[in-house]
């Protein structure tokens, strides 16, 4: 298998050159010009769709529903301007940490708020 970074890049860099696309053509140039709400929705479906598969111990179906979910995060990842590097640097912020200590300190910072 090819490197797996290298394949979700090659993703990003498809879904951005078809933001503008055909509408007719492209369902990544449909859900741009549905806007962030709809797009936004189609994850949280996939999501559920991925949590459901799971519930049944489908791991077939489980493989299939991440794909679709991955795809429609970046698709909204793409809308917001944030890149997989951000989502990585993110991440490597938090090596190191306990999951209980990383979500106690932002429920501090959003008590803050």
């Amino acid at each position: 298998m090819r490197n797996k970074l290298e394949i979700i890049e090659k993703l990003a860099k498809v879904i951005e050159s078809r933001k503008c696309g055909d509408l007719d053509k492209s369902y990544v140039a449909r859900l741009f010009a549905k806007g962030q709400k709809k797009i936004a929705q189609k994850v949280g479906e996939e999501a559920v769709e991925l949590v459901i598969a799971a519930a049944r111990n489908n791991r077939e179906e489980a493989v299939l529903e991440s794909g679709d979910l991955m795809f429609h995060l970046m698709v909204l990842w793409s809308d917001m301007g944030i890149t997989i590097e951000d989502v990585c640097e993110e991440l490597a912020s938090r090596e190191g940490l306990s999951g209980i200590d990383e979500k106690k300190a932002r429920e501090d910072f959003n008590d803050v708020l």
